[in-house]
């Protein structure tokens, strides 16, 4: 029987996985979870013994179980066939005593490819199933805009608009998205920061008017973000990759436990791996890495949530983030499945902007997961160190992991991998200062400085921006973008 999901905040309405994809968010504007999650545990013996594409297609085939292995099997093929630069997709290499997960060898140079290069892959199966037509919604601190508008671009039956806080993003980013080609795709900036950005996306979804209204042209809308499972769950494949490019390096035996430090805001990132952690994998501790809005590191520390305090713009501005979504999944699971829990919490954000668990939640947590952050100058004091003592270049984002992961002591014994989230020359600019390499001029002026220093090669599809004609100039207010989906329904599907 295949697995069913629901809302994190009730048990009342359940519903496929292929559904959950579609949805995105729950009717309630709660985040889609099963109960069966770590009832199938991963075999970690065959793990280590097959290629990414292989693993991929065990777990994504255990999570979303409603989907054929024919149609699992053709969706890795497509998402990891020839898209990525790296022909182990998600290498691990080793830096100093530590290992660096490198995510960032797909087509736009981030993490979020490896979500985004699978979830139009299995939304597209999911719909061929129905005869809606879907439009993608997508709020954006930087890097999921380009990666699910290069996913999704031209994908019959599908559209997808991608909002980003006006300013808010590195130059690169910007011009990522606002070049994009492709006959079904929108791009606003709105003013305001990310989290007014996220919270008028996810008010979007719960606007009852506008969905009747788009379900008469026979249109609903879903989510990229990973608030949608099936952005989350291809996230959960490269923790277990990494664990087996480990094995077969000789650095741990099958069976031993890693920590992971990762860099987030949304916390999607790292809730694949406490998603992992339950489906087997042996992980000894999961670092949260924060930037100055340090809002989870407070959260796992005192066991308040509280997002009633200054935001800061930082050069690590995927992670410039106070309203962590995916969080809500954790405490769910954390409760044992209590969704009336869930949903008095997620009440008491919406109402007050903070809450507080319980200390034995708190507890369970913190068996769990570790934390720690970084300031601006704390993270470039590292892409420095790390530079000059390795020979490795760090972009924003993963310096602050490498520092969270440098004051965050260590087991004997435990293995550490640091997950980089992004290619340098996506932030040219601000490594290039941290470096002391000469920074004038423009940003491909920094890129090209940067490869002369670094002795790399700036990504192709970085260096084309240089050429690239902006086709997306659209700037608003928070309150407009929901006539602008309307619109952009209209136009694009």
């Amino acid at each position: 029987m295949a697995s069913m999901y629901h809302s994190t905040r009730s048990n009342a309405m359940e519903c496929s996985a292929k559904r959950a994809v579609l949805d995105g968010l729950a009717p309630d504007g709660g985040l889609y979870v099963t109960d069966e999650l770590g009832r199938t545990p991963i075999d970690l013996g065959r793990v280590v013994a097959q290629t990414y594409r292989e693993n991929a297609a065990d777990i994504l085939g255990t999570l979303l179980d409603d989907y054929t292995a024919e149609e699992i099997e053709a969706c890795v093929d497509a998402a990891y066939g020839k898209t990525f630069a790296s022909k182990e997709v998600t290498p691990l290499v080793s830096v100093g005593d530590d290992y660096i997960l490198e995510l960032f060898w797909g087509p736009t140079s981030a993490f979020k490819d490896v979500a985004l290069q699978m979830l139009p892959q299995l939304m597209s199966r999911a719909a061929s199933q129905t005869s809606e037509r879907i439009m993608i919604l997508a709020a954006t601190s930087g890097d999921t805009g380009k990666a699910a508008l290069a996913g999704f671009a031209d994908t019959p039956n599908l559209g997808i608009t991608v909002f980003y806080p006006h300013g808010g993003t590195s130059e690169i980013q910007r011009l990522q998205m606002v070049t994009q080609a492709g006959d079904n795709v929108a791009v606003g900036a709105v003013r305001g920061n990310f989290d007014d950005t996220q919270s008028a996306v996810k008010r979007i979804f719960g606007d009852e008017e506008l969905r009747a209204r788009l379900a008469k042209q026979n249109v609903v809308l879903s989510s990229a973000n990973s608030i949608n499972i099936g952005r989350l769950a291809p996230q959960v494949v490269y923790y277990f990759d990494a664990y087996a490019q480990l094995v077969r390096q000789g650095a741990i035996a099958c069976g031993d436990c890693v920590d992971f430090c990762v860099p987030t805001g949304n916390f999607g990132d790292v809730l694949a791996g406490y998603f992992a952690r339950r489906m087997g994998l042996p992980v000894r501790k999961l670092i949260v890495a924060s930037n100055a809005n340090n809002v989870l590191t407070d959260f796992l520390a005192t066991g308040v949530y509280d997002r009633n305090r200054p935001f800061y713009k930082t050069i690590s501005p995927s992670m410039d983030i106070l309203i962590s979504s995916n969080l809500e999944r954790l405490l769910y699971y954390m409760s044992d499945g209590n969704a009336s829990y869930v949903a008095g919490l997620m009440n008491d954000l919406a109402e007050t902007g903070r809450y507080k668990v319980s200390d034995e939640m708190l507890e369970r947590i913190q068996e769990v997961f570790d934390c720690g952050f970084a300031t601006d100058d704390e993270a470039r004091e590292v892409m420095k160190s790390c530079f000059d003592e390795h020979g490795y270049v760090l972009d924003p984002h993963t310096a602050v992991a490498w520092h969270v992961s440098r004051n965050t002591p260590k087991e004997d014994g435990v293995a550490r991998i640091v997950l980089s989230t992004a290619s340098p020359y996506k932030f040219c600019r601000d490594v290039c200062a941290a470096l002391g390499v000469t920074s004038e001029g423009s940003d491909f002026d920094c890129m090209r400085a940067l490869e002369a220093a670094s002795k790399t090669h700036a990504p192709a599809a970085l260096s084309a921006l240089e050429a690239a004609s902006v086709r997306f100039d659209d700037v608003m207010n928070a309150d407009d973008m929901s006539a602008y989906v309307e619109k952009k329904c209209g136009e694009l599907l």
